[in-house]
């Protein structure tokens, strides 16, 4: 939710491609897994959720919970990924 004078308006949020690395991680999902859950634990922020949901497009994007015993990728070289989303979204 952003202001502009006064005025609310919602903004689309834009994510970047997540494209693979060797320094990626692969895990397979457990009982209780959340993508939050997942970024707390291997990035320390739970709020980059997103970076794992979108590495990861056969998992649905509108779901908290990746299905059970999927393979995940993780990817660990974040900070270029986070200043794409950051120029794509002009944060």
């Amino acid at each position: 939710l952003s202001t502009d004078k006064g005025k609310k308006y919602l903004r689309n949020v834009k994510y970047p491609e997540i494209p693979l690395d060797f320094s990626d991680i692969y895990i397979y999902s457990t009982i209780g897994d959340r993508f939050e859950t997942l970024a707390s634990q291997y990035y320390g922020d739970k709020s980059l959720w997103w970076i794992i949901s979108i590495a990861n497009p056969s998992c649905k994007q509108n779901s908290y919970y990746p299905p059970l015993g999927t393979q995940l990728r993780i990817p660990q070289n974040i900070s270029g990924i986070i200043s794409s989303f950051e120029q794509l979204n002009q944060l």
